[in-house]
């Protein structure tokens, strides 16, 4: 019912998973990973615990084969069930049972494997290989593009309906929290791959602005130029940078579509976040008469 993918990236250690499926809330059921351990899809009959014990199995020195091996050899219903796993070193192990629904299989390559099931033709696992490898820039954006290929090959053959990203550091802060650098989910949507795709694209916008440098701000407002609640902290950036033309013109914006930012920004003083000199210049500014 799923088509997925796990993979680490050689070049920053990034591991991630991503699933598309005709199955609601497909997100807290396929991706599993710790960052620096491994990662792991389970999918078909689902056997939920084959993630959290296939990571666990990583984080104590087992490969992705052994893991694998190790959760299958316990599990009686072993050939109903297709699991997915890539260790810390980018080795990687896959399984389709015998039971899984036509069509299904999986493709295992360099540091990543893909694996369907129920899908419209026998084709999509290796478009998703052909795609991946293919693909240039961050590993997030990799795997949508195998996504995309399982899709255009038919996908699910009783359709879409939900979606999930997990992409985890190369850079392991024992955080768990905030190793997680991309955690996506579209729950029912009538197209996921497209929602999913703007999701991340919002991810990477407040990456960007939480820098907390002008250059980040710029960058997040490149990509997510709609998002009204980064024009306003790119203004409030800007204004504290003295590049007041461009920064007033940007709280203009944000205040027209929600006038309530105005007193957002006087509730930040006192939190600390802004300084009343910069708020009160602003206001001169925008004539903006404080309620």
């Amino acid at each position: 019912m799923t088509y997925s993918i796990v993979a680490r990236d050689t070049d920053t250690g990034e591991l991630g998973v991503a699933v598309q499926s005709h199955y609601f809330q497909v997100g807290p059921v396929v991706p599993w990973g710790l960052a620096g351990v491994g990662a792991v899809a389970t999918q078909s009959m689902v056997n939920v615990s084959f993630g959290p014990l296939g990571v666990e199995l990583m984080r104590l020195g087992c490969s992705a084969r052994q893991a694998l091996d190790a959760v299958l050899a316990a599990d009686p219903e072993r050939e109903s069930r297709q699991c997915a796993m890539v260790d810390g070193t980018g080795a990687a192990a896959a399984h389709t049972g015998s039971r899984c629904i036509a069509e299904a299989g999986h493709r295992v390559g360099e540091g990543y494997t893909v694996q369907a099931n129920l899908m419209q033709r026998p084709t999509v696992w290796d478009a998703m290989a052909v795609a991946y490898e293919m693909a240039g820039g961050p590993l997030a954006e990799r795997m949508l593009a195998a996504l995309d290929a399982a899709e255009a090959e038919g996908g699910d053959i009783r359709g879409r309906q939900s979606a999930a990203m997990l992409v985890l550091t190369g850079r392991p802060t024992g955080r768990s929290w905030e190793d997680r650098m991309i955690d996506l989910r579209v729950e029912d949507h009538p197209e996921p791959l497209q929602e999913l795709r703007r999701l991340l694209r919002y991810r990477r916008a407040y990456q960007s602005a939480a820098t907390g440098e002008v250059a980040g701000h710029r960058r997040a407002l490149e990509i997510g130029p709609e998002i009204t609640q980064l024009r306003f902290f790119a203004g409030l950036a800007l204004a504290g940078a003295g590049e007041w033309k461009e920064a007033l013109e940007l709280l203009r914006q944000a205040m027209a579509e929600e006038p309530r930012w105005g007193e957002t920004m006087r509730r930040l003083v006192p939190a600390g976040r802004v300084k009343a000199e910069l708020v009160a210049e602003v206001e001169v500014r925008l004539g903006v008469v404080a309620g």
